[in-house]
């Protein structure tokens, strides 16, 4: 049975458990459980994690915690009793870790591995909180250390901001909000700013000493010398070096490391340098025989310097070398480092080039306590502690120190009789008044124990020495009386035996008779002669001789003759316990000499701070001593020395020494009767300020109240412990009477000097110090009215000098922070006099720091929902007395321009901080009770409508993001919980006094836009936020955005009819609103636009404005994010429901279907902007705001937004098609535009020139050269019609630069491919749709694949081109179908004539393109294995676009599909026509020599002849003449006859090729020629050919004009930039193997397989640049199938789905796209980009492919013949009929045409004006899908047949050649290509005319131009007169281009009217 558990509440699970059991909860170890019930070893409850899920887990896999357990029962809340630090480690980690994974993912490596490091940190140091064995210290130091990690974790992660207490996290609720506020600032500020130490200290250590010629023992001296003042400023670290210049001890680093401590912040300055001194032990000269003395002298070395300046970089300085510099001249050793510091180091050398001083430094802050900590290991190891000269800068009482620093200076000496100068050693003792000599008190430095006795270096024979050595003598106190040095000096000779003779000697006493020691300072001594056997040992011999040149002069003569030698020392002393001021120790001794006792207590002033400091209790106890004597005499000088001791411990340097003070008053003072005098002189001193003229010593005084009072208090205390509190009422008055003075001279007005303010200011600086003292006297409340009184007569006049307002205010800042004010007795009395200064310094916006700071500091008081009353009181009085100044000052301070310093912006935002949390503490604080009180206080309800205005726009100030820091969530949401529940209490009263006939729409206009503001506010939007950072939020605040939506709901339902006054305004905010993503808050306000649509309808019978308003906003805003898919449906299914029963519903579900499909556009635009790549789609909204919403100005927004996106992407022609659409609506008018996005104010027709020019720009970009031409002129007739000669000029060079480049240029053909988006996955605009994308510059299927892939990661591509079933259709999946698809350019006209260069017809066949086809070979029936032509089908697929490529997108939606099934015959046909076609061409360049090599017609010529004479086109005659198949298809008779018509023209073809062949073929090739013509004659035999005599004239095969015909300019040299040489990226001879195929192989499986695998699409004019090869003929079965079907289906796999995978022989081809094949001897070998102009490439790649001629070597290798296979032409249709450019330029059609073409319509496929017979017009049977064009058309793809992977074959249109067959050599052409009509007949002219291609674009339909020359370059001569002159381009623009069809079958697209820009 379940039993609901009692203390088992937390656990933590410590083993995975799967939850395999029935109701079981799936657990990861780790996971912290909540549990509700417990059963048999089972528990019942919830991860923390994920607490919607609740199950069963066994008890054993969860480790139990203690916890406490809140609000028990069903919604019970459980919190570990832990530690808080614990539990907030925990919880941070687990969202760290999620977070840290995610830093691995977006490759932030630094940052992912120093988290890492973190991390382990965290968890080490936890464990060693939870093991719980740290000491209180350790633990402190343990969570500060933890705490540190973890705010620099959260700083780095972006997460919030923590506000802690001592460590542990603080509940906001517990807290006042001021104090909150601090805790985040002072949290905030140590992340900023780092607070800068005051103590630094520079840790040495010596390495090593690196020099060539050591072999003696050094010491080596490290000090710190202040180059400015020229003096040693630190004590000297010394240690010694053995002869290897290594330490002698390395075993202890304290004798080779040193800490130089406590160094000043001014000390670290550039001129503060490290000196090293060296000193060597050993012979006198460094090169002296070894066995020259015994005797080692210290001798000097060398000296090497270093600035500090180096180490403030705040790098360690490992293994640092020093250069070392030896002293040449030894009388300079004593300045050698000043020399050095000064650059003058010419004069010494360095000790070698590679010597020098190893040294390791570092520099490290802080105070010496907390280095100890930080540096432990330093510590631990050991180190030498080397401090400053003298006291450090603060000094610190207890401080025991007796140091007495004496430096050896120099010494004047005689020569001694010698002819040389002395080797001087100065040997130093300290010997005691005993006799005796101290032992171990000489110290050389840190790092060195000391010594007894001391040894100077020797310099070289030098009478004048100069040592300048420091020593210090740590001598005890009580050994310094009677102590005194002795310096002896010896001469050290340089002979063998080495002597040192002793000559003289000198003393000096360390302290004077009368108890003084030394003065600090130089003191020449007396050098006193002796012998070497003098006695020195016993002193009383010398100690009576004079010892200084000072003390000389006043004694007797009897040292005058040892006046010449003197010896010159310095002393310093350092001491805590001794003086050298006779002063002090007169003042000291007052007892003795009671006559100097005035005199002494006037001089204490002079005195030396440090000197009283030291000696402070025994000045204290004197000055009391002499008050208690006679305090009559010297009471006023007492408390005048009184006041200057005070005064002194508040120097920083001494105020260490106060709490030295207060012990003495606490433990020591025994005055009793001192606080009458003290009470008296204080008062006489107050009474006298108002009169006295100079106040600087009143001043003093009043400065040390503090104190005085501290001495009053103490001595009344200790007079009532002894007498039993007599005389208390006395004191009482007297404590009274000098208040009552105080506030008299508070009271008094500064006049004149402002002596008197001054003196005001100095006294309330200080007296709330005083306060603690008189509690421990008085009562609180006693107190209380007495400190109120006083501040109570300060003058509250406004003009009284800012310093003491400064003071004033600083006084009452002190006196909130004081002990006083805490009680809640005292604080009602002090907080009216608090609340008066405040409101006077607000309302003059003074002092706001110090006001904001004392606010702070009473609302700190105030904790949350304290209910006491004296707190509700207090509340109600700081209510009426701040609450609207504190308004003012908000709104005030926050407009204000920010100022610009950043210190000054710190505290800018500090002041605003903490005035905005003064008063949400208040409004936190205020009840039901207070808030009515506020309310009913207003007497006008103008007064109310001013507050409630103030409050609503102080609310707006809050929430703006940058009040708080951004990382200040807890901050926020405290704000936003205060502001929420104030406007729910004001709401109320918006609703009782400004409804009907009171209201007041700024009032109301303000409240709602605060309530939306506060909905949007980042820090609410909980879905941003992690698990459980939402889970605590709602757990603490709920969701604060529904209850305010709520609220809003309710005012709304509120107004009534004033509801209108808001409409439209409100409904921009109200739709942000509901856009936020928050269900609940969605169904509250989404009603709202229904009542807002309701009482537009009510007020103008429409609700038009609600419409645009919502179409406007819903733009914006979307386009921001914001909205969803889900908030679409909610917006559509609320409203449609709430309309249901209204009077307006057709219009209003009209509105709200208009809406949501604007919702569905612009998710779907959303969505395509996150996509990136697919851009094809973001024209939706272009075209919705155009067509559905008529929003002309969004329509421009989205036009533009579409072209910044174009250029983004480089797509340029796009974005000129994208920037006509606007050039559209503008016309060529003056009309005055405004200024709109980015073009300035101009009139419409320099806007539309502007956009002219940047269209052109871009077509040149794109290499659209044709449709820039057709703008060049269109402007260029404007620049004429305004005379404007010189713009014309340009723009006509402009637009012969752009022909310039059709003709020199290379052009790339782009691909286009076929993508289906199958399956519910995929967004809206893209799911179950087709469209055609025309692909990038070389992208092949295969890249283009790979591309969508990437875009579509979760999609699966489709392996074959079939359509797909409603099953895929309905897939919760993404399917993606690709395969490329051929272009049918709509216009034959230019590619169908001879003559004009591949240059410019490469344009016509990928550009303005509306129809793409796609073929897929299939046999039908049964398959006959000997000849599979006879069942060989082809499926043609054509689509119809939406709109035609290129335009304003890569991308066009497939608007229809038609599907026909071609007969083997027409295939076959359509493959003869192409090879026929081809063979003429071929031909045609071989004989104007536009090749440059023979190569490419003796392959084709070959390839045919070949085929045909193995049998291929005798397959054919197999399938198709054969009397059962004539039969058993009576219909096909034409078709029968075409055939045989195709096989005898393309014998007669290939008669006249070898004719031309043999004249152009070079010598090397003849045999093949040979055997060429030798196959011809077989070849003609088999097909029943014996002779062509008859019926062929002079000419074998005629050409119209007698011969193809290239533009009249263009000679056959200047076709291609680089001339017409054909360079073969591989030769067709380098394929050797092309004969090992049985050329009989004709297999009718390997037709359809490798047409099927390989894919390839080659174009019909590809093949005609094919170069010969020993065994290639025109037809082939291999080659039948279709290029596209393989193109369709990813990688290799691309197999027909009706073919076995047996046959499957060419897969080695089947990756690759047409364009990457390998070039065989079939095909035409690519050329280099700059020759491949020279030949007319058309993708045709969808004409089915099954030509018997071809042999099989052909079958076997399926190459690409060049770069433009598959690349397929593009036209544009703009949108929705917008956006037309006219037809580029078209070459005009020769003036005589063979025979008249054929034209058949989709629609009609049934033939028109046919003949069977062979006429002019030779018949067969069209395929119903294809269009036809008049006259010759030489390479139309749209007319070419099916050929095989890329093998074209001739035209299928009937072709104007004057054969044999042909009856009619020159027949006028009778069919113009115009509505899809038939034959009919016409003159040259309309023919001319109407022959073209509608244009795409219809902007420039406007008028009729009158006709313009086309260029002479594309016009093509008629033989013997000059071609008629087209009409120019525009002219051709008449009207049934608007009503014609454009295509045939789709039918007509109409095209709107173009309509205006208003204004933009």
């Amino acid at each position: 049975m379940w039993i609901p558990t009692e203390h088992e509440k937390y656990g933590v699970v410590i083993a995975s458990f799967r939850g395999t059991v029935p109701y079981g909860l799936s657990l990861e170890i780790g996971d912290t459980v909540q549990i509700l019930e417990k059963c048999d070893g089972w528990y019942r409850g919830f991860a923390l994690k994920n607490p919607n899920i609740k199950g069963i887990f066994p008890s054993s896999y969860v480790h139990l915690k203690n916890a406490c357990v809140k609000n028990k029962g069903q919604f019970e809340m459980v919190i570990p009793t832990e530690d808080s630090v614990i539990t907030e480690m925990t919880s941070t980690l687990r969202d760290w870790g999620a977070m840290w994974k995610q830093l691995y993912v977006r490759n932030e490596g630094d940052l992912f591995h120093r988290l890492w490091h973190i991390m382990n940190e965290i968890l080490d140091l936890r464990r060693q909180v939870l093991v719980g064995h740290l000491t209180h210290d350790r633990m402190k130091d343990v969570k500060r250390h933890i705490t540190a990690r973890l705010d620099w974790g959260n700083e780095q992660l972006g997460l919030d901001l923590v506000p802690r207490k001592e460590y542990a996290m603080v509940d906001p609720e517990d807290i006042s909000i001021t104090e909150l506020y601090r805790l985040m600032e002072h949290r905030h500020r140590k992340k900023d700013t780092p607070v800068q130490a005051s103590s630094h200290h520079l840790f040495v250590q010596m390495k090593s000493l690196m020099c060539s010629n050591l072999g003696e023992e050094l010491e080596v001296i490290f000090s710190l010398f202040d180059s400015k003042e020229n003096r040693p400023i630190s004590e000297r670290f010394f240690l010694r070096l053995n002869r290897n210049g290594l330490p002698k001890a390395p075993d202890k680093p304290e004798r080779h490391c040193s800490l130089f401590v406590d160094l000043g912040s001014s000390e670290l300055r550039k001129d503060i340098y490290i000196t090293v001194h060296i000193i060597r032990i050993g012979r006198m000269g460094a090169g002296e025989k070894k066995n020259a003395c015994s005797v080692q002298y210290r001798r000097p070395f060398g000296c090497a310097v270093l600035s500090i300046a180096d180490l403030l970089t705040g790098e360690t300085k490992d293994d640092l070398i020093l250069k070392v510099y030896m002293c040449n001249t030894e009388s300079e050793w004593y300045q050698i480092h000043e020399n050095i510091i000064k650059k003058l180091n010419a004069r010494y050398n360095l000790t070698g080039s590679n010597a020098g001083l190893a040294v390791s430094l570092q520099l490290l802050h802080g105070d010496i306590e907390q280095i100890r900590r930080e540096y432990s290991s330093v510590f631990s190891h050991g180190v030498s502690i080397t401090r400053k000269l003298g006291f450090s800068n603060i000094i610190m009482p207890g401080e025991m120190r007796n140091d007495l620093y004496i430096t050896i200076e120099r010494g004047e000496f005689e020569k001694g009789g010698k002819s040389v100068a002395r080797n001087v050693e100065v040997t130093m003792f300290i010997v005691e008044s005993s006799g005796q000599t101290l032992k171990d008190f000489i110290s050389f430095g840190s790092g060195e124990p000391p010594a007894s006795e001391y040894h100077s270096f020797v310099l070289y024979h030098n009478n004048s020495p100069r040592w300048s050595e420091l020593l210090k003598l740590p001598i005890p106190v009580d050994k310094f009386r009677g102590a005194h040095i002795r310096f002896e000096f010896r001469h050290c000779s340089t002979k063998e035996k080495g002597e040192k003779k002793l000559f003289g000697f000198s003393f000096v006493p360390l302290m004077q008779e009368d108890g003084r020691t030394l003065p600090d300072g130089t003191h020449e001594l007396i050098v006193h002669k002796c012998e070497e056997n003098t006695n020195l040992q016993d002193t009383t011999r010398y100690l009576k001789l004079p010892f200084s040149k000072g003390i000389l002069l006043g004694n007797n003569n009897q040292a005058v003759k040892a006046t010449k030698e003197s010896f010159w020392i310095t002393s310093f002393l350092c001491s805590t316990k001794l003086t050298q001021n006779g002063d002090m120790l007169d003042l000291l001794k007052w007892r003795t000499h009671p006559d100097k006792i005035t005199g002494c207590l006037s001089k204490l002033k002079e005195i030396d701070g440090s000197e009283i400091v030291k000696f402070l209790q025994d000045t204290l106890d004197t000055l009391f001593g002499i008050l208690d004597e006679n305090s009559q005499k010297y009471g006023s000088k007492v408390f005048d020395s009184l006041v200057h001791i005070i005064n002194l411990l508040q120097d920083s340097k001494f105020h260490h020494f106060k709490p030295v003070m207060d012990t003495y008053i606490e433990s020591h003072f025994a005055g009793a009767l001192a606080y009458r005098d003290l009470i008296k002189v204080l008062k006489w001193y107050v009474d006298r300020i108002t009169e006295a003229e100079r106040q600087e010593h009143i001043q003093e005084v009043l400065k040390a109240q503090e104190y005085i009072f501290k001495y009053i208090v103490q001595s009344r205390r200790l007079f009532s412990l002894a007498t039993g509190g007599q005389n208390e009422e006395e004191f009482r008055c007297c404590i009274q009477e000098l208040l009552m003075s105080v506030r008299f001279f508070l009271s008094q007005e500064s006049k004149g000097s402002g002596a008197l303010s001054q003196s005001q200011a100095v006294f309330l600086s200080s007296f709330p110090a005083v306060y603690s003292e008189l509690l421990k006297l008085f009562d609180v409340r006693e107190v209380a009215n007495l400190v109120q009184d006083t501040l109570g007569s300060l003058p509250t006049i406004v003009h009284v000098d800012d310093a003491l307002q400064a003071v004033k205010l600083q006084c009452i800042g002190k006196t909130v922070e004081s002990q006083l004010y805490t009680n809640p007795d005292s604080r009602y009395i002090l907080l009216p006099v608090v609340l008066h200064h405040l409101h006077m310094h607000l309302q003059e916006q003074k002092d706001l720091i110090m006001c904001a700071r004392i606010l702070s500091n009473v609302f700190c008081l105030i904790k949350k929902n304290s209910s006491e009353k004296s707190v509700l009181e207090e509340i109600d009085v700081i209510v009426a007395s701040l609450l609207d100044i504190l308004l003012r000052t908000i709104l005030e301070i926050t407009s204000r321009p920010q100022p610009s310093g950043s210190t000054m912006r710190l505290q800018f935002q500090d002041v605003t901080g903490e005035f905005v949390a003064c008063l949400l503490s208040l409004l936190r604080q205020m009840t039901d009770r207070h808030y009515q009180q506020l309310l009913d206080s207003f007497n006008t309800k103008e007064e109310l409508r001013d507050f409630l205005l103030q409050i609503f726009t102080v609310f707006r100030i809050l929430i703006r993001p940058e009040m708080f820091p951004k990382d200040w969530t807890v901050m926020r949401l405290v704000a936003n919980n205060v502001i929420i529940t104030t406007v729910l209490y004001l709401s109320d009263a918006l609703r009782k006094n400004f409804l009907n006939e009171n209201f007041d729409y700024k009032i109301w206009d303000s409240y709602f836009y605060l309530a939306v503001i506060f909905i949007n506010q980042l820090c609410l939007q909980l879905e941003m936020f992690t698990p459980s950072k939402k889970k605590k939020v709602l757990e603490k605040y709920g969701d604060m955005r529904v209850t305010m939506g709520c609220e809003i709901f309710s005012m709304w339902q509120n107004l009534g009819e004033h509801k209108l006054h808001f409409i439209p305004a409100l409904i921009g905010p109200f739709l942000e609103v509901t856009l936020i993503p928050q269900p609940d808050l969605r169904n509250v306000m989404i009603p709202i636009f229904h009542d807002m649509m309701d009482w537009e309808q009510r007020r103008s019978g429409n609700f038009k404005q609600v419409e645009a308003k919502l179409i406007d906003k819903l733009d914006s805003l979307m386009s921001e994010g914001k909205g969803d898919e889900t908030y679409r449906e909610l917006f559509n299914s609320i409203l449609l429901k709430k309309i249901e029963r209204e009077t307006w519903r057709e219009s209003g579900v009209s509105l709200i279907a208009t809406v949501t499909r604007l919702m569905e556009r612009l998710l779907d635009y959303r969505d395509c902007m996150k996509m990136g790549e697919v851009d094809g789609k973001k024209i939706g909204c272009t075209n919705f705001y155009k067509t559905e919403l008529n929003k002309e100005e969004m329509y421009i927004r989205y036009i533009h937004k579409l072209y910044d996106l174009h250029l983004k992407a480089q797509n340029f022609t796009e974005a000129a098609y994208t920037l006509l659409l606007y050039d559209e609506l503008l016309e060529w008018s003056d009309r005055p535009l405004r200024e709109f996005l980015t073009y300035p104010m101009q009139t419409e027709w320099q806007r539309k020139e502007h956009l002219h020019l940047a269209i052109i720009q871009n077509f040149d970009r794109g290499k659209c050269w044709e449709n820039g031409i057709i703008l060049c002129r269109k402007i260029a007739e404007q620049y004429e019609s305004y005379y404007d000669y010189r713009n014309l000029s340009k723009m006509r060079m402009m637009e012969a630069s752009l022909y310039d480049k059709i003709m020199d240029q290379q052009r790339l053909e782009p691909e286009f491919f076929r993508v289906g988006f199958y399956g519910k996955k995929f967004p809206f605009f893209l799911r179950n749709k087709e469209f055609v994308c025309r692909g990038h510059d070389y992208e092949r299927l295969e890249a283009f694949q790979q591309r969508m892939l990437n875009e579509f990661p979760h999609a699966i591509a489709m392996q074959h081109a079939n359509q797909p079933d409603e099953t895929i259709f309905q897939a919760e999946a993404q399917y993606l179908q690709i395969y490329a698809v051929t272009p049918i350019p709509e216009s034959q006209e230019v590619l169908q004539r001879e003559g004009v260069p591949d240059n410019i017809k490469s344009f016509y066949k990928v550009n303005h393109i509306w129809k793409f086809r796609y073929d897929r070979p299939f046999h039908k029936g049964t398959k006959d294995k000997e000849n599979e032509f006879k069942s060989l089908w082809v499926e043609r697929t054509s689509l119809y676009l939406v709109q035609s490529l290129p335009g304003i997108s890569r991308w066009f939606e497939v608007e229809k599909r038609e599907v026909v099934e071609m007969s083997p015959l027409e295939n076959a046909i359509e493959v003869l026509e192409n090879k026929n076609q081809q063979l003429k061409t071929l031909i045609s360049q071989c004989q104007t020599r536009q090749m440059q090599n023979i190569n490419p017609l003796t392959m084709c010529l070959n390839g045919v002849i070949d085929a045909a004479v193995n049998g291929g086109v005798s397959r054919y005659q197999e399938a198709f003449f054969v009397k059962e198949y004539i039969l058993s298809h009576p219909e096909d008779g034409e078709k029968i006859a075409r055939l045989r018509e195709l096989m005898l023209e393309q014998a007669q073809i290939l008669e006249f090729g070898l004719a031309v062949h043999e004249k152009f073929v070079p010598q090397d090739m003849r045999p093949l020629h040979k055997k060429l013509v030798d196959q011809f004659f077989v070849m003609k035999s088999s097909l029943g050919i014996q002779e062509f005599s008859a019926c062929i004239q002079a000419s074998p095969v005629h050409f119209p004009n007698g011969s193809p015909r290239v533009c009249r300019n263009s000679a056959p040299a200047s076709m291609s930039p680089d001339g017409t040489r054909v360079i073969p990226r591989r030769s067709p001879l380098s394929y050797p193997a092309v004969n090992r195929y049985s050329s009989s192989s004709l297999s009718s499986q390997a037709s359809a397989e490798v047409s099927n695998i390989t894919g390839q699409s080659e174009s019909s004019d590809e093949v005609f640049n094919m170069q010969p090869s020993p065994s290639t003929s025109s037809l082939s079965s291999t080659h039948s199938a279709s290029p596209n079907v393989t193109s369709s289906a990813p990688s290799s796999a691309r197999a027909s789905p009706l073919l076995s995978d047996k046959h499957k022989h060419s897969r080695e081809n089947s990756c690759l796209s047409p364009r990457e094949r390998p070039c065989s001897a079939i095909y035409p070998t690519p050329v280099e980009p700059s020759q491949r102009l020279l030949f007319n490439h058309i993708g045709d790649g969808a004409l089915p492919r099954s030509d018997p001629n071809l042999s099989a070597p052909e079958k076997a290798v399926n190459p690409t013949p060049s770069s433009w296979s598959l690349d397929s032409g593009k036209e544009a249709k703009s949108t929705a009929g917008g956006g037309k450019l006219p037809s580029p330029p078209v070459p005009p059609r020769p003036a005589q045409t063979a025979s008249p073409a054929r034209h058949t319509s989709s629609v009609s496929p049934s033939p028109a004006g046919r003949s069977p017979l062979k006429g002019s017009v030779q018949s067969f049977t069209p395929s119903p899908v294809e269009y036809h064009s008049p006259g010759l058309i030489s390479n139309s793809p749209v007319l070419s047949g099916s050929y095989s992977s890329g093998i074209s074959s001739l035209s299928r249109c009937s072709t104007s050649e004057t054969s044999g067959f042909e009856n009619q050599v020159n027949e006028p052409s009778a069919a113009p290509l115009g509505s899809g009509s038939g034959y009919g007949g016409g003159s040259e002219e309309p023919v001319r005319k109407e022959s073209k291609t509608p244009p795409p674009y219809s902007v420039y339909e406007r008028t009729l131009r009158r006709p313009v020359p086309l260029p002479h370059s594309l016009s093509i001569p008629v033989t013997a007169e000059p071609p008629a002159l087209p009409p120019k381009p525009l002219a051709a623009r008449s009207g049934h281009l608007e009503n014609g069809t454009r295509r045939t079958d789709p039918g007509p697209r109409p095209r709107p009217l173009p309509r205006k820009v208003s204004q933009l």
